[in-house]
């Protein structure tokens, strides 16, 4: 099987479990929505889940996995599967352990921990405390997590993608049960929701380790604590932690700061996130999952000419896809939160407040991305500092802009300076990995650019002009919403596939050839 049709099932794969489990989070979120409002209680659940879930990002799918698949690949491919084996072992311990120290950590300090993050909660009275509260709940989470984290790392790079895109599922389902049915056990509901947690992140974990006993990993406890592939993976993920979490972290600044703005700011921020990250985790994490074991393997073998190509189809492909994905976005944003999450304590003020932040996060959804691609590829030629000083130059312009926008735009300003920061990032880490390894048909992505481009703007115009059937301030009609919103993203997909197919795009002539060897198979 070649690399392109290996990475475009594997994204396939991918893409389809996680559109399950993205579906499911939007249920959850819709849930939470009703039950708990954008207010005191969500801003601190929010605030405190923004923090192990930002350990998360950092530590688990960010560093670890951008540290651990290319040695772990080399390893297996280069020495075979007895030293992989080991390897996988005195991780796992290492990770244990760590992992428990620092969740013991996090409980203690959680105070200071969260009081030095969302000083703005002193204000209102209880914020802060329960905040602290649902943070202590919580922080067992990146316990659970990051061993998720190194289970996803394995099966992916043996080829097997479907468990670990799909055991987020489990933790929305947690999370929702947890909501529906234990809000009345504490005197503040929203309790519930980090026990959900807690308890969705021990499932995820287990889900992993029957699968990888089947592929030949079981894992066991090593202390062969002096093995230089694990001092290799250490080197590697100490840079790694702000270069892969860069844009997390510019997320986590805009929620400090937004814990000094209105009430709701922060609930605001949160909800956008959410829908924005829909297309981000369907497709843009599916198409850089799939592709990092490809590139790890291509530089461990020396095939640069195949690395390009790899890293060049990769980036045409999420610029094919995330084009027309923003401009529906941008156009739908109203709409989306009105259809979803309109209704119980969540009003048309708050639909309007949340829909800013989401048209404004849109605009950098490509950015985002791309960074999401490009950055893997430097973790696979094992170069570490390049990602690391555009994430510094990043974090600083973000922090910037941050503070000189949320004074006219409040919490849209936060969205606003996190959009610009990603896109300068995406910019010098596109003209940097073109410095290291050569071109990678950039006359090709220009092109596949702006076909793109050509065809999102007729889909984004019959989109809004569907969406204008609606009085969108009204609430309930969710039918009648449903089928609005439904009918103009089906017309919008259906234009943008006829008008980039007219404009010779050979992403679309790809996706058709996918299409109709799945059909076939079925």
């Amino acid at each position: 099987m070649s690399e392109k049709r290996s990475i475009a099932r594997a994204a396939g794969i991918l893409g389809s479990a996680t559109m399950l489990s993205r579906i499911m989070g939007m249920v959850r979120d819709m849930v939470v929505s009703r039950l708990f409002g954008a207010g005191l209680a969500t801003d601190a659940f929010f605030a405190a889940f923004q923090i192990p879930n930002m350990l998360r990002r950092f530590f688990a799918e960010g560093a670890l996995t951008a540290a651990f698949v290319p040695t772990f690949s080399a390893t297996l491919h280069q020495r075979g599967e007895q030293d992989a084996r080991e390897l996988v072992n005195v991780c796992f311990t290492v990770l244990t352990i760590a992992m428990a120290a620092l969740t013991l950590c996090g409980i203690i300090f959680s105070p200071l921990i969260v009081d030095t993050m969302f000083p703005g909660f002193k204000v209102e009275p209880g914020k802060l405390e329960l905040a602290i509260l649902l943070n202590r709940l919580m922080f067992p989470y990146i316990f659970f997590i990051s061993l998720v984290a190194l289970c996803m790392g394995i099966l992916n790079t043996v080829r097997h993608f479907f468990t670990p895109a799909i055991s987020t599922v489990f933790l929305n389902i947690c999370m929702i049960l947890a909501a529906l049915c234990l809000r009345g056990y504490f005197e503040a509901p929203i309790t519930a929701l980090a026990i959900g947690v807690l308890i969705g992140g021990c499932v995820q974990l287990i889900l992993q380790l029957p699968v990888l006993w089947h592929k030949g990993f079981p894992l066991r406890p090593s202390f062969a604590f002096d093995s230089p592939d694990l001092r290799r993976i250490a080197l590697l993920m100490l840079p790694s932690l702000f270069g892969v979490g860069v844009y997390y972290l510019n997320i986590i600044v805009s929620a400090v700061l937004a814990s000094q703005l209105p009430q709701g700011s922060v609930s605001y921020l949160y909800y956008a996130q959410r829908l924005f990250e829909f297309p981000q985790g369907v497709f843009t994490v599916s198409i850089a999952q799939a592709v990092l074991p490809s590139l790890s393997k291509q530089a461990a073998a020396g095939d640069m000419a195949g690395l390009k190509d790899t890293l060049s189809f990769g980036l045409r492909v999420t610029l094919f896809i995330t084009i027309p994905a923003m401009a529906g976005l941008i156009v739908c944003s109203t709409p989306i939160f009105s259809l979803i999450f309109m209704g119980g304590a969540f009003d048309y003020t708050k639909v309007v407040n949340s829909a800013q932040a989401l048209m404004l996060y849109s605009l950098g959804l490509t950015s985002v991305a791309m960074t999401r691609v490009l950055a893997p590829a430097f973790y696979a030629l094992k170069d570490t500092k390049t990602p690391v000083v555009t994430a510094f130059i990043t974090f600083l312009l973000n922090l910037g802009l941050s503070l000189a926008l949320m004074g006219p735009l409040k919490h849209g300003g936060l969205a606003l300076a996190t959009t610009l920061s990603a896109t300068v990032n995406m910019l010098m880490l596109l003209w940097l990995i073109r410095r290291a390894i050569g071109t990678i048909n950039g006359r090709a992505l220009l092109v596949s650019g702006a076909k793109s481009v050509t065809a999102s703007l007729p889909m984004a115009a019959v989109v809004w002009y569907v969406c204008s059937f609606v009085d969108w301030s009204h609430s309930g009609e969710k039918l009648l919403k449903g089928s609005v919103v439904g009918g103009a993203i089906a017309a919008g997909t259906v234009i943008y596939m006829f008008v980039v197919t007219l404009l010779g795009s050979s992403e679309a002539s790809d996706f058709k050839a996918l299409l109709r060897k799945k059909m076939g198979k079925r």
